[in-house]
Parts: C-alpha cells; structure tokens; sequence
C-alpha cells in the first residue's frame, strides 16, 4: 500500500473483487451516489469518477456500518492529482440523466410535430376545396338585393368618394362593325374610254380596290378633262373602310377635286362635285350609326340614345381602341373633303340641309369611343358650315332648339357647345344662345325661353341662377318624371346628393359660357353686378363643402371662380372707384 507522502501509488493491482458482491451493493446502496465513468482516446486517457462529498456520505451513512463502499475504496486507491480533481465532476450524474430524458423528450416532440404537419395539410387541403367551391358559384355581392334596413345601415355608414366627372360620359352613336359594308360602283351609265377604263369597270369590288391601291386610278384620272360622277362617290364611300384603304380613297379624291378647282373656269362652277346631304348621312351609316330613319326630329327623340336592339348588334358597349383609331380616321377624313367642298361651294347647300348636316356632325362629336380624341377637323368643319348659312338671325333659335335635343345628359350638351370654338362672332353668339336653351331645357324652362336677343341674355340668366339653387334642383329631380323606357329606380339621399351637385356644377359652366360670350359694355355693367349678387346669394352661401363629400368641394370652387370672372368683367367695363362689392347695400 501507498503512504500518504508519496505522490503516486506503488500498488498498481487491482482492488478486491469483493465489491461486486451482493453485500457490498447492499452496502453501498445506502448513501444516494452515482457514478459516471468516461473515457477518451490514447492521446488524452482522462478517467472521472462523480460522487457526493465524502462529509455528506459520512453523515448519511450508518455508523454501525462496517462495510467500506466502492467510493471509499477508489478514493484509497487515487492519487493526490485525482483527488483534487474530483470536485469538478461533481454534476455528471445530472448530466447523464437530464441527457437521457432529453433524448426521450426530442423523440416524443418529432412524432408531435409530424401530426400537427399532416393536420395542416389536411386543413389546406380542406380550404382550398372550399376556394374552388365559392369560385364555381360565381358570386357577386352588386347582384345581391338588399334589405332596406341594411340598405339604411350602408348608407348611414359609407364614405364613397364621389367627385364630378371631368370626360361627359357620351353617347352610344357608332356600333363596331366586324367588317366594312360594301360599297358598290355604279357603272350602269359609264363608258369606258379605253381597255385599261373598261377593265376597271368591269371587275368586282375586290380588284377594283386593287386599282386603286396600285395607283391605277390615279393616271387613269387625275389629269382626265372629266372626272364619272359615280367614281368620286365610290371613293367618297371608300372613306368608312379600313385606314389602308379610306387613306388611299382620300388621296385620290382630295387630288381628283383640288385638280378640277384649278381647271375650272367661272361659268363652270357646277362640275366639281359635292355629296349631297342624303349621300353624307349613308356615310355615317357606314361607319356605324344607326338608320337615318331612327332619328326622329324634334324633341321626340329623347337624347338621341341607342335602341337596345340596335345595340346588341354590336356584340359589346365597348369600343377597343383599333376600332377607335379607324373610326377616328374616317370620321376625319369625311370632315376634311366636307370642309373642301364648303369652302370653294359655299352655296351647295341650303340652310335647312347645313342645320341638318351641323346636327349630325354634333351627334357624331358625342360619341363614347371619341371622347377623349381630338376633334379638330370636325370643329373646323362646324365653323365653316355656321359660316355659310344665309339666314344667320333667323336660323339661330332653330339650330339651338334642335342641338339642345342631342343628347339627354347634361354634361353631353355641355361639351356639344364647347365643340364650337369661340373664335368668330356667329360661334360666340351660338355657344351663348344654346347655353341659354340647354338650362331652360334642363330646368324645365323651356317655354319661358324668349327669341333669341344678344342684349336679353344676361336678363334672362340672371331669372335662371334662382332656379340652379342645390335645394330647388333636389326639388325639381324629384319630381322629374322619365319616360316610359327607362326604368324608375329608387335613389338613395347620397345618389341624389351628387346627382343634384352634377347637375348644378354643369349648369353654371353654361352660365359662365353665356357671359362670357358678351361684350359687356358700362351700360350692361349693372346686370353683370345683379348676377354677381344672385350667384353668391343662391349658388355658393348654400354649398357646405366637406372631406367626404368632395363634388360639394368641386362645385364651391367653380362658384367661386366664375364670382371672380364676372368680378374682373365688371372692373374692365366700369371705373375703379365703381367696383361692385357684394355685401355692399348689407
């Protein structure tokens, strides 16, 4: 054995055996100790040993015990080094333990897991079922009826943002056509002059159009001492095709016409030829309007819209824009050779058929799929047909009753008089004449309209401006009775609220166009502070603009522009120290 002064022990042999008997289990089973043995590779051996504190296991231990414990015996048996070392391994019990139940608990945690996946499948699974369930029923809550008290309950708890249009919303004059109508040439009177003429004349549609791409036409033409009558009103049908070809019709008949002008001498006037109305509104047919026989005139025809038979020919509402652009292209080059013909004929038509013809082109103006297109060659056209008309005084009422029944919306009729520019004096006096009839028309006036006189107007709309108060117009909508065809729906308070605020808010740029049509001389100066004054007291003190209902917003600035128009007119026709203040006799 060791004594206690060596530092290693001289006794390498093995303990007694005796250990591993039954009583030494016994024994040793007394005191709660644990042991953990480990072991690493030959580089490093390490051998710990973890057990209680030998002064705990003394106390715990019977004192009658007369067994020594397998602690004791390796204690005996380690060296100074092991010993104080031993205190370090003291927690490898716990370790052992809490590592073995860790490994249970990650067993039992992966199995937990895999369930709650295949449970998260199956719930997936089950809502996508439902998904595709709720997409085969097609549902739309607009097609739901609801209830009127839900209806209440929306409508007292809905902010819809409502403004005021700034694009009229037009109306439905030309129907897409999958394909252009036919247009036939009428060689029944027509004598061909040589082969390549009597050729031309005598193939079908497709292979004269086929002529006429190749340029054909153009030297069998151009320089003729005369042009077949019947040729310029193909080509003058040949304007509603496609643009490869209406571009090419075009062409020839801008060069066949402009070269007779040329040649023309002053007796021969009647040989350039010009569509008549009849032939101008076949035209329009051809480019998708429906049958001049439907537009009945006079007032019968309420706002010149589409009949639903009609209309389902089309097969959509919906112009796409290649359709657009053609429509487009034809319209303008319809208008560029009318505008031809009535500046070197101002004399072709009469003055019935220029109100006719002046009707149709604004119609066509309104159309939906050319709302937001210029329209620059039509307007040009409307200039020179108000120009040419004879009886200008006694025309004017007429021409306004007629255009005031265009259209049965009140923003349509407003850009209908914005298509006449202001830049002659017959388009100033018609914008102003035919703002004047569409407010009589639009408040129910209509009778109460005097003759036309340019120095009563501002009279006249100074006793419109109190029917335009929002209240008296909530008041007139309400009892407005529509016509058989179109069905009365119920409109709730804040339907009605902007569809009063819409109307009022085109009505007053009709009046601000009225005025500003007038020369306004110092003798007229009072009225223009009267209408100052009437505009303020009906118009703006009765506007309550709010965040939530921003046409109220909208309506309130145009009335507070159109006050500093009318303002600025008073100051250039009146001395300074004059100007009108409108709470001046207040």
């Amino acid at each position: 054995m060791q004594t206690s002064e060596d530092m290693f022990p001289t006794d390498w042999s093995p303990p007694p055996v005796e250990f591993l008997t039954v009583k030494a289990l016994q024994a040793g089973s007394g005191a709660p100790a644990h042991s953990c043995v480990g072991t690493e590779g030959p580089r490093g051996l390490k051998r710990s040993a973890c057990w209680l504190p030998r002064e705990r296991e003394l106390q715990d231990s019977d004192p009658e015990e007369s067994l020594v414990s397998l602690e004791e015996m390796l204690w005996s048996t380690a060296g100074p080094s092991q010993q104080a070392a031993a205190p370090v391994m003291d927690t490898c019990s716990e370790y052992t333990s809490e590592g073995s139940e860790r490994y249970v608990n990650n067993l039992d945690y992966l199995l937990q897991e895999k369930r709650e996946h295949a449970l998260g499948q199956d719930r997936e699974e089950l809502l996508l079922q439902d998904c595709a369930r709720l997409d085969a029923l097609d549902l739309h809550e607009e097609d739901v009826p609801l209830t009127p008290e839900h209806r209440k309950l929306v409508e007292r708890f809905s902010m819809p943002l409502q403004v005021i249009p700034s694009v009229y919303p037009g109306e439905t004059v030309f129907l897409p056509r999958c394909r252009p109508l036919p247009c036939i040439l009428d060689c029944s009177h027509l004598k061909p002059r040589n082969h390549l003429e009597g050729l031309f004349l005598s193939s079908p549609l497709d292979q004269q159009v086929s002529f006429l791409h190749s340029g054909l036409l153009s030297n069998l033409y151009l320089h003729a001492p005369t042009v077949p009558v019947p040729l310029l009103r193909w080509l003058f049908q040949l304007l509603t095709w496609p643009p490869e070809t209406s571009l090419v019709a075009f062409d020839l008949l801008w060069d066949l016409t402009v070269d007779r002008l040329f040649h023309q001498s002053g007796e021969d006037d009647m040989q350039l030829w010009c569509p008549s109305l009849q032939e101008v509104t076949e035209v329009f047919h051809n480019l998708g309007t429906r049958s001049p026989a439907a537009y009945p005139p006079g007032p019968a025809q309420h706002g010149g819209r589409v009949l639903k038979a009609e209309a389902s020919l089309s097969g959509t509402e919906q112009h796409d824009a290649p359709q657009e652009t053609a429509l487009d292209f034809g319209l303008s080059c319809v208008c560029k050779f009318l505008m031809l013909c009535a500046l070197a004929h101002p004399r072709t038509y009469t003055d019935g058929n220029l109100l006719d013809l002046i009707e149709l082109l604004c119609r066509a103006g309104l159309d939906v799929g050319l709302r937001l297109l210029p329209k620059t060659d039509l307007q040009q056209l409307l200039l020179q047909l108000l120009d040419n008309i004879q009886d200008w005084p006694g025309k004017i009422q007429q021409l306004c009753r007629a255009l005031s029944w265009v259209s049965g919306h009140h923003h349509n009729l407003l850009a209908l008089v914005q298509l006449f520019l202001d830049v002659t004096s017959r388009s100033r006096q018609l914008r102003s004449q035919l703002s004047l009839t569409v407010i009589a028309r639009m408040l129910g006036q209509q009778e109460t309209l005097p003759s036309w006189q340019e120095k009563a107007q501002l009279l006249v709309l100074r006793r419109f401006l109190s029917f335009m108060r929002p209240s008296s117009l909530r008041q007139f909508l309400d009892s407005e009775i529509l016509p058989p065809c179109q069905e009365q729906q119920p409109k709730t308070s804040a339907e009605l609220d902007h569809e009063v605020c819409y109307l009022c808010h085109s009505l007053l740029t009709l009046a601000g166009v009225v005025v500003s049509c007038q020369d306004i001389t110092p003798d007229q100066s009072p009225e223009l502070q009267l209408l100052c004054m009437q505009l303020d007291r009906h118009i703006s003190t009765h506007i309550r603009d709010s965040p939530q209902a921003m046409h109220w917003t909208q309506l309130k600035d145009l009335a507070i522009q159109t006050f500093i128009r009318w303002q600025e007119l008073l100051a250039h026709c009146q001395p300074e120290e004059q100007y009108f203040s409108p709470w001046k006799d207040i």
